[in-house]
């Protein structure tokens, strides 16, 4: 296996809302809603920065299509990496305008950074993080 992540599938609970919520609220480019014609295939794609797509899958169909059950979407977080604090605050501030629940404020972290998370509407957990330690190239913050 070689070592990189393609696409990362969230199962939402509200496949519209959740369309409007990354492309309309935080401003992910999209072509939105494909494979309406399959059932159990309607999906969104996300074009991330270096090749990564986010997918949002409706929560029936992911489990249809995987064979297992409906799972608690808050078991993982998605971090997302910013160039500064004030970055940290401009991301929080954009997710909540766009529907998020703010689940921790952001504040220093042990570490030295600074943090904050929320949710999806579909609970799904990110965290939005600047980390003076480990800052990235600046083409890593590129769409």
């Amino acid at each position: 296996m070689k070592p990189r992540i393609s696409v990362l599938t969230l199962g939402v609970t509200d496949l519209e809302q959740s369309l409007a919520f990354y492309r309309d609220g935080l401003g992910l480019p999209t072509q939105g809603i494909v494979g309406r014609e399959f059932e159990h295939g309607a999906v969104a794609f996300f074009e991330l920065s270096g090749g990564l797509r986010l997918a949002i899958w409706a929560q029936d169909d992911l489990a249809h299509d995987s064979g297992l059950t409906k799972g608690s979407p808050a078991s993982v977080s998605i971090g997302h990496n910013v160039a500064s604090r004030q970055e940290v605050d401009d991301v929080m501030a954009e997710a909540l305008r766009a529907g998020a629940e703010i689940v921790k404020a952001a504040q220093d972290t042990f570490y030295g950074g600074y943090a904050g998370y929320f949710r999806d509407p579909s609970g799904h957990l990110w965290e939005v993080v600047w980390n003076p330690a480990s800052i990235p190239a600046e083409d890593d913050f590129s769409p």
